[in-house]
């Protein structure tokens, strides 16, 4: 029998919420049976989104007070002590779930994180994980962070968040031996500044990782390691642009299609299932969310105008590191290594 494990869900956070993360929570009901659900929120209006369906394994907790996406993080979650995100993080804190989800506010996430569910001890600064797809190896997703948590750092915290993403890649992704490169502005040993100079050298001669060198941006969707790690800063402006990329390039290939000619028109739909599957490899809806990685317990933050599908696949994501114990193997890890940590 399936340990079962319960998620505190932040109802009202997100572009669309709280109808579909409701109906989110709902899908994912159905695809996983060990999944117990307690969401925070509006209890009237998620009851009105359920409506006539069954409410086994949800549990509702009304709360009063919502984060908006704009306001400043830390502030609003020392303020609003009865909002739904606050209160699925004490829930976390307090012992009655074992994850925290949230499409709201990053940063209130990130800080509800670090001051409410807590740090790890021996983690100097809690990054933010995601997966990405590799286009030349659809088979090779890889981890990549900081996505954004610290624009701010030092060569220790890059080898910290080199330690955590590769925890990542062999207990989530299910990586050997996860190679692990450094986003830089060269492939050179000597490229960049003094930090990631530093860091390079830390990566380099650790005995516990599989570094091999520097990566530049525009080789990051290749394939071409299992993880990588970066500053904040560069991290999510990497990000974005990648994911502006992908907007743009179907959004000016579907303009280019459709108003061109007979032959072209007849060409495109030739290459329309192509471009579907090529189409999925760059969906974030496909992969999950972000992780807020060095923190106690499982806190992913999914995309704000993430629907229905993207959360039950966000999920599901919770579900794969609460079953691999991705938080305990890092804790004992900084355990039985403290010299890399301090």
């Amino acid at each position: 029998m399936e340990k079962e494990y319960t998620i505190a869900i932040d109802a009202m956070g997100g572009d669309y919420a709280p109808k579909e993360i409701v109906e989110g929570v709902l899908l994912a009901r159905e695809r996983y049976e060990n999944i117990n659900f307690n969401l925070y929120g509006n209890k009237g209006q998620i009851l009105a989104i359920i409506g006539d369906r069954d409410q086994n394994r949800i549990k509702i907790i009304n709360t009063t007070e919502i984060i908006e996406m704009g306001e400043e993080p830390v502030k609003a979650v020392r303020s609003k002590k009865d909002s739904s995100l606050v209160a699925a993080a004490d829930a976390v804190k307090n012992g009655e779930a074992d994850a925290l989800f949230s499409a709201g506010n990053t940063g209130a996430l990130l800080a509800s994180g670090i001051f409410i569910v807590g740090r790890i001890k021996g983690i100097q600064r809690p990054a933010l994980l995601t997966v990405l797809p590799s286009v030349a190896d659809e088979k090779r997703s890889w981890v990549f962070m900081d996505a954004g948590a610290n624009a701010e750092v030092k060569p220790s915290y890059l080898y910290q968040f080199a330690v955590i993403g590769n925890f990542y890649a062999k207990n989530v992704l299910k990586r050997k031996d996860p190679e692990i490169k450094l986003l830089n502005n060269g492939e050179e040993e000597d490229k960049g500044d003094r930090i990631h100079i530093e860091a390079h050298q830390l990566l380099k001669n650790s005995k516990h990782l599989n570094f091999t060198g520097n990566i530049e941006s525009r080789y990051l969707l290749e394939g071409n390691a299992d993880v990588v790690v970066a500053d904040g800063f560069s991290g999510n402006a990497a990000l974005k642009a990648i994911e502006g990329t992908a907007l743009s390039m179907f959004s000016g290939l579907r303009k280019v299609l459709t108003d061109s000619g007979l032959t072209t028109k007849i060409g495109a739909a030739l290459v329309k299932p192509a471009l579907k599957k090529f189409a999925a490899v760059l969906d974030y809806n496909q992969a999950g969310g972000a992780v807020i990685a060095g923190v106690k317990a499982p806190v992913v933050k999914t995309h704000g105008s993430a629907k229905a599908p993207a959360v039950a696949n966000t999920i599901g994501q919770i579900k794969t590191i609460l079953e691999k114990d991705f938080v305990g193997n890092i804790t004992n890890y900084i355990q039985q290594n403290p010299d890399e940590f301090k």
